[in-house]
Formats: C-alpha cells, sequence, structure tokens
C-alpha cells in the first residue's frame, strides 16, 4: 500500500471527513537539502515524503487550529516516523471557509 493511501484509509477511519485531499508534493521540493544520518543529502523529489491534507470533518468543530494540527499528526504519527518527510494540513470544521 503506498503512503498516500493509507493516509487516506487512516484519515477517513479516525476523522469521517466530509471532504478529504491528499496531495502528494513531494515533486516541489526536488533540491532541496536535509540531514539523515548525518549528512547532508539533496532529495531528488521522488517517492511520497511531502504531503498537503486537505480535510473537513465535524471531529474539528470547537478545536482551534493548533489543537486540529496536533490530532492529525497525531494520527499519522507512525507515518511521519517511518518516512514522512513533511506534511502541510489545511483542517477545517464543516461550514468554514476554506481557501481550496
Amino acid at each position: 500500500m503506498s503512503i498516500q493511501s493509507t493516509i487516506e484509509a487512516r484519515l477517513k477511519e479516525i476523522f469521517a471527513p466530509e471532504r478529504l485531499d491528499v496531495i502528494n508534493e513531494s515533486h516541489l521540493h526536488a533540491g532541496h537539502h536535509h540531514t539523515e544520518a548525518g549528512h547532508v543529502e539533496t532529495f531528488d523529489g521522488t517517492g511520497e515524503t511531502h504531503f498537503r491534507v486537505r480535510i473537513v470533518s465535524a471531529m474539528f468543530t470547537g478545536m482551534n487550529r493548533v489543537e486540529r494540527h496536533r490530532k492529525v499528526n497525531e494520527a499519522l504519527a507512525h507515518e511521519l516516523k517511518n518516512g514522512l518527510h513533511a506534511l502541510a494540513i489545511e483542517p477545517a470544521a464543516p461550514g468554514e471557509k476554506t481557501r481550496w
């Protein structure tokens, strides 16, 4: 199963979202440098390492932005420890305006 599919399944299971978009943005980070195992490497932009999550869920009602981000990060803790390098999160409750 791909990382993207795993992220989608996990978020659907936990948040029962009205809307969910999981976008692989790894290619946008080609040429960026990161440190791994004590040395600097240049990222080639391939794979599944950088994602944007746009999610609308009733579970976010009454939560502030930081609380929402924490909940998504907790839900994806395993993926963040095992290859997922960056996660941009755009959470909303039903009825809230979004930029997307």
